[in-house]
């Protein structure tokens, strides 16, 4: 599998938020709780500046017309950040300055993954800066980071801040001998360009390990001269083709392009460069002659070619093999004056050829020093997705100094919830879009504003006593989860029900929460009279596949303990399979289905993925970084089902498709619901003739 997991958040951007009900539940989803119990953040809570608590919608795709969304934003929007001269770990094993990262940028966070944390390349969402108090952490190996009081490392003992809480508050945060996570500051390299002799070292590396140069002598009949001269270098990765390409051509040598090989379903595409003029051979023959001392720009030249000729990065091992003993001589003497520590093995040393391997030792902050040092083209050998966070690099802190003074600070927001910065692993800050939607921004409104429907409870008696006022089912549910963690500690959702249920109105929920059963009293009473229904939104059974589409949420196991729970207290319980991702979770309908009504649904509904506006990009963004295998599938089934287009926005046609492959989903989701007897579309009404106007105050009679 991938590893592009995004920790913390179902899609690879913030602006998923319109579209999904996407909530933070401590459960066990079968991952394990979080690293450790997060405590509560100091965080301003704020009225949602809105004229009305319902709104209304007249689509004619949705079983409701009012709607309550308790809140907006995130609690768990935490506050941090980072010089901006911190160096970040780019996606090709580069790194780069905090401030210079762009939105879009491919960089390697981490995901957890069995028993280990491992590296994983991600993409940054978004990028700001800031004002704030500064630190400087030093740990025993020299590595050194500067942040804000409230930026969270990872260390030995799960996630901790900076600095104590100012405001008095627990919170773990560094101590010193505290190990953090990583692999330590990589060793200053200088930059430089691929000198004259870089790029004969290189190309030397290169064709002398995997390249064909040759005279061939021959008699030909009516000729005085049959001799052949023959250069070729066919490669499956074109980067390093297209260097040696260039190469040559600035020592003068001209080359021809040609497919070698086409591809195959167990071989890669190569393709090959050639040339057979008699002065390119020579030419060629002489810029890959030895040089009296292997040192220098050469001999980095050399060991960047013969990488990417024939070594291999995988596995926490960097490995070079050949079976001439000179080149293996060569390779290690510039690997000796580049100060790096080398094992040479020999497998078979009694066979006539026998194959020697080089192998750079280390840990992979060696190994990213050896790209940075020696620079070899083809990006798939820079690559060290899934290797597990560990290192024998002295990161025990050994200060942690204020340094007195506010400066100028960088964060980012990650798809893996972190970032790899200065070698360390550096908790990353999460935005929500629907910021924008008030004119904030993703950084300090975000960091300290949550918003709540401000006096929900009674702008909803208000608008219930209006005379004009008709009763139809509220949806809770439609735009944000009505369970998000804050509901714990702010209520909103339950004052609400509190007024539904005193003015006899009907109401339906939608939630990926199991929070719900807290308030099975109140829904009860509801019930009673045929005024609520619950719908657990179930998208998959497979804790993986959930950890990618919908990783913050309630897990499988605690939704369908929430569907039992609700059923067995009398509450009408439905669940809804959404969204439906074509290739990607489409067929578990039938298992998911016959789980739900195991645990006690009685009705079922199911959505077709939509992909409006924004929503497109992100949703293709993540699907090439999880399923790069399964992504033109997916985009082509989507097509054929909105018509050749990515979405389709007409009614009666945006939840469900057209289609072939629409009308096959459509009959196996009847099939399934006629074997577990669920019923299917709206089922009955709920009722609205017991609704009375509430008390405009909480008991306080009406007066009219």
């Amino acid at each position: 599998m991938r590893l592009d997991e995004r920790k913390g958040r179902g899609a690879l951007s913030n602006r998923a938020g319109r579209f999904e009900s996407l909530a933070v539940e401590r459960v066990d989803d079968g991952w394990g709780i979080l690293d450790e119990p997060l405590p509560p953040l100091e965080t301003r809570v704020l009225p949602e500046p809105a004229q009305s608590v319902i709104t209304r919608n007249n689509s004619p795709d949705i079983p409701f017309d009012q709607s309550i969304n308790p809140y907006r934003g995130c609690e768990h929007g935490c506050v941090y950040c980072l010089s901006g001269d911190t160096p970040i770990l780019m996606g090709d094993g580069s790194q780069k300055p905090l401030a210079e990262l762009a939105v879009g940028d491919e960089i390697y966070g981490t995901v957890k993954y069995g028993h280990y944390r491992r590296y994983a390349r991600t993409h940054v969402l978004v990028h700001w800066r800031t004002t704030k108090p500064a630190w400087r952490i030093r740990l025993a190996d020299g590595t050194e980071v500067v942040a804000s009081g409230d930026h969270r490392f990872l260390t030995e003992r799960g996630w901790k801040f900076v600095a104590k809480d100012e405001a008095g508050g627990q919170r773990p945060h560094l101590t010193l001998n505290n190990t953090l996570m990583g692999f330590g500051a990589i060793p200053a390299t200088t930059a430089r360009e691929h000198s004259r002799d870089y790029r004969r070292g290189y190309l030397c590396g290169l064709i002398r390990g995997d390249g064909h140069l040759g005279v061939y002598r021959y008699a030909r009949p009516g000729r005085a001269n049959g001799d052949q001269y023959r250069f070729r270098l066919a490669m499956a990765d074109l980067a390093a083709l297209e260097r040696a390409t260039d190469f040559l051509s600035g020592f003068g040598i001209a080359t021809d392009r040609f497919l070698f090989s086409a591809g195959t379903a167990i071989r890669r595409r190569m393709e090959a460069i050639r040339t057979s003029a008699r002065a390119s051979v020579a030419a060629i023959g002489k810029l890959i002659e030895w040089p009296d001392r292997p040192e220098g720009d050469w001999a980095r030249g050399f060991a960047g070619g013969i990488f990417d000729a024939e070594g291999s990065f995988g596995g926490g091992t960097i490995r070079i093999a050949n079976t001439d003993r000179r080149m293996i001589e060569a390779l290690s003497e510039g690997l000796r004056r580049s100060g790096f520590d080398s094992l040479v093995e020999t497998s078979r040393p009694a066979a006539q050829k026998p194959v020697h391997y080089v192998r750079v030792r280390g840990g992979l902050r060696e190994h990213l020093r050896f790209i940075r040092v020696f620079d070899p083209a083809i990006e798939r050998k820079r690559d060290f997705q899934a290797q597990a966070v560990k290192s024998a690099a002295r990161l025990e802190v050994v200060e942690i100094e204020p340094l007195g003074r506010a400066i100028e600070l960088f964060d980012i927001t990650t798809g893996t919830g972190d970032f790899v910065a200065n070698g360390i692993i550096s908790h990353n800050c999460f935005a929500r879009p629907s910021h924008a939607y008030v004119n904030l921004s993703p950084g300090l409104d975000f960091e300290t504003k949550l918003f709540f429907k401000q006096d929900a409870a009674l702008r909803l008696r208000q608008e219930l006593n209006r005379r004009a006022y008709k009763p139809s089912p509220i949806n809770l549910g439609a735009n944000t989860d009505p369970y998000q963690p804050l509901e714990k500690k702010m209520g909103i959702t339950r004052s609400i029900l509190e007024v539904l249920a005193e003015a006899h109105h009907p109401v339906t929920i939608v939630t990926k929460s199991a929070l719900v059963v807290r308030d099975l009293d109140l829904l009860r009473t509801l019930a009673a009279e045929h005024l609520v229904k619950v719908f657990v939104s179930l998208t998959t059974l497979d804790d993986e596949l959930k950890r990618k589409m919908e990783p913050r949420a309630s897990g499988p196991a605690a939704r369908l303990a929430a569907i039992r729970s609700l059923s067995s207290a009398g509450i009408p319980t439905g669940v809804m399979f959404a969204p439906v991702v074509p290739a990607i979770n489409d067929h578990e309908l039938e298992e998911v289905l016959a789980a739900a009504a195991e645990a006690g649904a009685k009705t079922a509904g199911y959505l077709l993925l939509r992909l409006p506006g924004e929503v497109r990009d992100i949703f293709y963004e993540w699907l090439q970084a999880h399923y790069p295998e399964r992504a033109n599938r997916v985009r082509n089934r989507i097509r054929e089902l909105r018509g050749g287009r990515d979405n389709d926005p007409r009614f009666g046609h945006r939840m469900r498709g057209h289609g072939p492959w629409a009308a096959l989903l459509r009959r196996r989701f009847e099939e399934s619901c006629r074997r577990n007897a669920l019923e299917t579309g709206r089922s009955s009404p709920l009722a609205t003739d017991r609704f009375v106007a509430p008390n405009r105050a909480p008991g306080q009679m009406a007066l009219f």
